[in-house]
Order: structure tokens, then C-alpha cells, then sequence
């Protein structure tokens, strides 16, 4: 029983990291590397992530630099940024890529927080159903004999404490990363 209750936490930890990821991806008016986290690059014909291509640094608080290991990568990862949904356009000086990100309006930041906020009840829903299989697979466990409806019972209470356990950690991620978003 142990067992299949970790499998649950499992599923569980992987939608908190996977939000965790995407809220990483978002901006924040100040320059961030994760930002390019998923986009890829054609190299030799293969979409390639950039992080294997290029090292990519902050050498200002709302600047990255690009610098990629072959000179001829310059076009195609240039290329790749401005078919993305980053909105900053690149500039060049021939070997290194400047991404400049302005400062955000706060239209923006309340649009940013919003999507925020859907990201974040997009992983409660998650978490919700991951807690409906694990109580539907330990009822059909019940029904068939394998537990007693005493251990039913204390499953649906671990289930439950762990639900509330990660929309909480789920709230609270969403309310730093708009922390975030929002601090000027």
C-alpha cells in the first residue's frame, strides 16, 4: 500500500516541478537565462537545445549574451529567437548575440501574473486528479477484499493530507513568482 502511495506522491512532486519549470521561463523585466530553456536550435539538421550550443551569460542585470561556440551558429540561433514567443529582438555584432529585455509595463506584469495564476490552478487540477485515481484505485481494491474499509478510510485521509500539502506548496509558488512579476 506503501508503495502505491508513493507512486501518487511521485506524480505529484512532477506537477509542482513542472510548474516550477514554466514559471522559470517567465520574465520578469530582469534578464534570465531559463528563458531559453526550450527553444531549439537547427544544427547539422537537428533541433538542438541552446544551452549545448552556446554559453550564455548575464552580464547585465537586463541583458544576456549569447556567445556560440561556432561562429556559424550566429544566423540559426538568431533565427530561432525571433520565431519564438520570447518577444525580444536579437542584435548581433557578428559573433555574440544581445538579447535586451526592457522593462516591463505593469499592464504587462498583471497580464504575467494572470497567466500565472492559470499555470498554477492548471496544477491543482493536476494534483486533483492524480488524488481521484489513487482514491479510485484503493476503493477497487476494497471492493475486491485486498484492505478493509478501516485501511480505505486511512488511505483517503493520507491521499487527502498529501493533496493539501501540495496546492499549498502550489499557492505558494504562485504567490512568489507574482511577488516577483509584480516588484518593480
Amino acid at each position: 500500500m506503501r508503495v502505491m502511495l508513493s507512486q501518487y506522491e511521485e506524480k505529484m512532486q512532477k506537477s509542482l516541478d513542472n510548474l516550477e519549470a514554466e514559471y522559470a521561463t517567465i520574465r520578469a523585466g530582469r534578464a534570465n537565462p531559463n528563458i531559453l530553456n526550450k527553444l531549439r536550435v537547427e544544427y547539422y539538421g537537428v533541433p538542438t537545445p541552446m544551452q549545448q550550443l552556446a554559453n550564455i551569460t548575464v552580464p547585465e542585470a537586463r541583458t544576456l549574451m549569447i556567445a556560440p561556440w561556432e561562429p556559424s551558429l550566429v544566423k540559426e540561433i538568431e533565427k530561432a529567437i525571433m520565431n519564438s514567443d520570447i518577444g525580444i529582438t536579437p542584435n548581433n555584432d557578428g559573433r555574440n548575440i544581445i538579447l535586451n529585455f526592457p522593462e516591463l509595463t505593469e499592464d504587462r506584469r498583471k497580464e504575467l501574473v494572470k497567466d500565472i495564476k492559470k499555470k498554477g490552478e492548471a496544477a491543482k487540477v493536476a494534483i486533483r486528479n492524480i488524488r481521484r485515481d489513487a482514491n479510485d484505485a484503493i476503493k477497487k481494491m476494497e471492493k475486491s477484499g485486498d484492505i478493509s474499509e478501516d485501511e480505505l478510510a486511512d488511505n483517503e485521509d493520507k491521499i487527502q493530507k498529501l493533496t493539501d500539502k501540495y496546492v499549498g506548496q502550489i499557492d505558494k509558488a504562485v504567490e512568489a513568482k507574482s511577488k516577483e512579476i509584480m516588484t518593480v
